[in-house]
């Protein structure tokens, strides 16, 4: 696929987008996220692709949204210009396969956000991440309020917006915000042996999983175990779990 914005490949079962205007530090207007949109979208229909992985190219993952296409945006453009990344960013938040932030650089405003939307998050020992929007006079728009405080605890999601201070990559993986932090030069490889990893294993229960997960941020407990029962059974009524165990049996690799 060919984009203005971003860079889309396909290797083996990943798929990889690379925001891609660095002399805006991959800032995010709605051009780019229109063809974020539709680049989920295809990856996330195709039968290659098991795994997603999203980085930046340049200095920046994302450095926020474009300041100088908000700027003299009316309230109900405002509003518009929400709800669009919002829902970009639901649609990876709520993608059957998972999604892999490769957190190269700053992350801020918007790029904090993407990143939040995907399930996991390494960081480059170079990255740099926060919620800036009170220095501007807004909030987060693009769901960060909800996701943050849901990922490191409603104090710390008050400190971060309220301040807008931004969190170097140790402190970031101190507080849960990232599930770790490697060298730059290692970044992407380490990405990709985490994404071939996740990949190797039965698609059904992946799929499930991060449903169910995603699932029991909001639902009560018994609610979610009902559903849990429900989606166990389909692992077995695919013939996966049957193949799985197979496998594990006979010491092999599973075919799926």
């Amino acid at each position: 696929m060919e984009f203005k914005n971003i860079i889309v490949e396909i290797k083996d079962r990943l798929g990889i987008i690379k925001m891609n205007r660095p002399d805006a530090m991959n800032a995010l207007n709605n051009q780019t996220l229109q063809e974020l949109n539709e680049a989920i979208t295809y990856l996330g229909q195709s039968d290659q692709v098991k795994v997603i992985i999203v980085t930046g190219e340049g200095k920046a993952f994302v450095a926020g949204a474009d300041i100088a296409e908000m700027k003299d945006m009316s309230g109900d453009e405002a509003r518009a210009f929400s709800q669009k990344g919002q829902k970009v960013f639901d649609l990876i938040a709520k993608l059957e396969k998972p999604v892999i932030a490769a957190v190269n650089g700053f992350a801020l405003g918007g790029g904090c956000e993407l990143a939040l939307a995907c399930d996991i998050r390494i960081a480059s020992d170079k990255a740099k991440l926060g919620q800036p929007e009170v220095n501007l006079g807004v909030i987060p728009g693009f769901a960060g309020t909800q996701r943050l405080s849901r990922l490191v605890g409603t104090a710390k999601a008050k400190e971060l917006i309220f301040t807008g201070d931004m969190v170097d990559a140790q402190t970031a993986y101190s507080i849960g915000l990232v599930n770790q932090v490697v060298p730059l030069d290692q970044l992407i490889n380490v990405c990709m042996d985490l994404a071939n990893k996740i990949a190797s294993k039965g698609p059904t229960a992946v799929k499930s999983a991060k449903k169910l997960i995603n699932h029991a941020i909001e639902a009560r407990l018994d609610e979610g175990s009902a559903y849990e029962a429900r989606d166990f059974a389909e692992c077995f009524a695919t013939g996966e779990a049957k193949e799985g165990m197979s496998a594990f049996l006979e010491k092999r690799k599973p075919n799926w």
